[in-house]
This record gives structure tokens, C-alpha cells and sequence, in this order.
């Protein structure tokens, strides 16, 4: 199987610049970096790509055994890399859902990366008391999938909102709305299952890999105590709070995401 058709593997920047390697969320896909990449195509070699089943990915390569848990998804990360014949250094950057899948990789593969960058992380979206608080209860995410199995449309239409943020350009949250109205249904609700029913807590404890945790200031699905909770967790952690409503800071203030990387990164970028 070709791999990075399998995942519409896209590589910009210059070849002989550090790898930074992005990652989308749930029902998204690499489109939603378009407002980032820009800012670092001089500075390194950049990688984007569609998990299987979302954007332009080739949905026949989609196997639901494969994908019923986030290592399937953790696996696709490996296998690009190992295609691309990167071997260390890759920075990886992720969005929600894919910060957990790249902790997966890294942890199946610590010497593959240098630095991750996880932009609104949860590792469970569940509430576990007392120990921790994910911000929603079994029923509710239930509830998301029924909701999903009844009015698609509506689901879709109702996300959208809630991850671009109240204060985000109406544009965002059609965007969002479009991005999960365009992937098929069966495969979406696959994959929500996996997203908001995963408890990875333990996986981002192993991880060695230096991090840098993005918290929004005001988020629906990711609160800061959930940052601040991992941040706690991880070892070599940097945690930083953008002044933004939502879940998708790289689409709604990108000049902010941005700065953070650059701040973080600093003569990762400059070799």
C-alpha cells in the first residue's frame, strides 16, 4: 500500500530544514493548518497529512478493527515517517484528539521525535473522580454519538460552533461544520468513539518526549485544569495559556499559535 497516498501526505518548506510534523483533530483535516504552515516554510522541512478516513485520505484504505482505538491511528504516524526515511528530530504538532495519537507514537517510538507541540490536548474527555475531570460524563458522550446516529446534519452543524469558539469569524465554524458534513458518517462516528471514550492519562505520564501544552483560555471540550493536568503528568513539560475562546486557536487567532511555536522552538528552527 502506498502510504502517503493512503494518508495525502503533502511535504513543503526545504528538505535540508528540521521536520515539523502536523497533525489534525477529530472530523478535520490537514486544511485546518493552512493559516500556520505559512509562517515556517523557510524555517523547516514541513509535513501534512490526512488520518484515514478524513479530508482527502483514501477512505478504501479505512479498516474499523485497524482504527477502533487510537494506536491504529498512532500507527499511520509511524508508517509515514518510516516512508519518509526520518529517523529523529521530527517536531511534531498536533490538534486535540491527534496530541493523544502522538503521544502513542512517541511512546512506540521515542527516539523518532525531538519536541511536541500539543494544541488543546485532553487525554480523556471523561470525568474520573476524584482524581481527574475530563469535562463530560458518560451519558453526554453518548448522547453526541446518538445524536450523530439521528441527525447527522445537525451534529455537525452544532460542533462546528463549539470547537471554533463564540468570538471565532462565523467563516471558522463553517469551516469546522463542512469539514465534518464532508466525512462519511459510519467512519466519523468511528472514530468519535474512539476520540471521546480513550483514556491515554497513563501514556502522556511515559512520554520522555519534551512538550509544550497550548491551553485555550476558555474551552468547551478541554478545559485549563485539564492542561494544568497534564502539564503535571509529563515529565518535560511547557505549559501556555492562549487568551482564546474555543478549541482551534491555529484556525481562529493563528498568529498566536504561531508565536508560541516560535518561542518554543527557538534555535530548533535556526540549524
Amino acid at each position: 500500500m502506498d502510504v502517503l497516498s493512503r494518508n495525502n501526505v503533502q511535504i513543503s518548506g526545504i528538505p535540508s530544514k528540521p521536520v515539523i510534523l502536523y497533525a489534525h483533530g477529530f472530523g478535520c483535516s490537514q486544511a485546518m493548518w493552512d493559516s500556520t504552515l505559512p509562517a515556517f516554510n523557510d524555517k523547516a522541512r514541513q509535513i501534512a497529512f490526512d488520518f484515514v478516513g478524513s479530508g482527502q485520505s483514501d477512505v478504501n484504505a479505512y479498516r474499523f478493527e485497524r482504527y477502533k482505538t487510537l494506536e491504529g491511528y498512532a500507527e499511520d504516524i509511524i508508517e509515514i515517517c518510516d516512508t519518509l526515511n526520518l529517523e529523529s528530530d521530527v517536531i511534531f504538532i498536533g490538534h486535540s484528539v491527534s496530541c493523544s495519537i502522538g503521544t502513542l507514537a512517541a511512546n512506540a517510538r521515542p527516539n523518532l521525535f525531538k519536541k511536541m507541540i500539543f494544541l488543546g490536548p485532553s487525554p480523556c474527555f471523561l470525568n474520573m473522580p476524584p482524581d481527574y475531570i475530563g469535562g463530560f460524563e458518560k451519558a453526554d458522550l453518548e448522547g453526541l454519538l446518538e445524536l450523530m446516529d439521528q441527525n447527522y446534519l445537525g451534529w455537525a452543524s452544532y460542533l462546528g460552533p463549539v470547537v471554533a469558539g463564540a468570538d471565532a469569524d462565523p467563516k471558522i465554524s463553517g469551516q469546522l461544520s463542512d469539514s465534518f458534513c464532508s466525512t462519511d458518517p459510519v467512519i466519523t462516528r468511528h472514530f468519535a468513539k474512539a476520540t471521546f471514550f480513550s483514556d491515554n492519562r497513563e501514556d502522556f505520564a511515559k512520554l520522555e518526549v519534551p512538550s509544550l501544552i497550548l491551553q485555550h483560555k476558555e474551552d468547551a471540550l478541554a478545559s485549563i485544569d485539564v492542561g494544568k493536568y497534564l502539564h503535571q503528568q509529563i515529565k518535560h513539560s511547557t505549559l501556555k495559556v492562549l487568551d482564546v475562546a474555543g478549541h482551534a486557536a491555529h484556525m481562529s487567532h493563528p498568529h498566536l499559535v504561531i508565536n508560541a511555536i516560535e518561542e518554543y522552538l527557538g534555535s530548533d528552527l535556526s540549524r
